[in-house]
């Protein structure tokens, strides 16, 4: 369906974020690309784009397995709120400095802090909620500003998915980050503000269940993930057919 996902380990993300840090390379990204991302990808062309030209394009949504398996291919599901804890984790004893953008008020604040007491010694370059609007030109130039005299390794955004993406592609370049990486609900998730789901409910890839249940009005979200999911099972069973060989007569 032209949407990438890359097949590799949390341990593969972690050593090539560490060795571009290290080596103050081109600004990068990593998409986090649930279901629903995946939704979008197939039917807006600029979101497609932010995935292709993402270093990593992990998968954090159940339903992208689910349509790779019938694919006869395995992607592996890379959670997109445990790769922000695991990177936290790694980068502490190598420094590195992390500008958490985004949430809502107070949230980015609180995560920093609840971070910072869960790996002691972790490095908080800066945390920032914008308003919920459009900011003006000035405002978005002394958010570039502040941002880059913080110095950050890597800028976690957290303005929910499509938003998320559209202000990491447009800032990619001006903030002076090794790395920019939207996780969305992982800000609400760590800062204690939403409640996280149980282990058993992520492993079974039920999320979006959990969260349907807590959060009614999470149903068109899941309305789209169901949809790609449909479309990739219909796309999946025609290539099957297609490879069947034709009986005689």
């Amino acid at each position: 369906m032209g949407v990438p996902f890359s097949c590799c380990t949390m341990e593969d993300v972690l050593n090539r974020m560490g060795a571009d840090i290290a080596a103050s390379g081109k600004p990068q990204t990593i998409s986090i690309t649930n279901t629903e991302s995946a939704y979008y990808a197939v039917r807006m062309p600029e979101h497609l784009d932010y995935v292709r030209n993402a270093t990593f394009s992990c998968c954090d949504g159940v339903g992208v397995v689910l349509v790779g398996r019938l694919r006869g291919g395995g992607i592996p599901r890379l959670y997109g709120p445990e790769l922000m804890l695991r990177a936290c984790k790694y980068g502490v004893s190598r420094g590195w400095r992390h500008y958490f953008y985004g949430g809502k008020e107070g949230v980015s604040e609180l995560l920093s802090q609840k971070l910072t007491g869960r790996y002691p010694g972790l490095i908080t370059a800066g945390a920032y909620c914008p308003p919920f609007r459009p900011l003006t030109l000035e405002e978005d130039a002394a958010v570039v500003e502040m941002i880059r005299k913080a110095r950050p390794d890597i800028v976690w955004v957290g303005l929910g998915l499509l938003k998320q993406e559209k202000w990491i592609a447009e800032h990619l370049t001006r903030v002076g980050a090794s790395w920019m990486i939207g996780v969305g609900a992982a800000f609400d998730f760590h800062a204690g503000t939403a409640k996280r789901p149980p282990g058993w409910v992520s492993t079974l890839g039920f999320e979006w269940l959990y969260r349907f249940v807590r959060e009614p009005r999470m149903f068109k979200r899941n309305l789209r993930s169901f949809a790609f999911l449909l479309s990739g099972a219909q796309e999946a069973l025609r290539c099957r057919l297609g490879a069947l060989p034709r009986a005689k007569g």
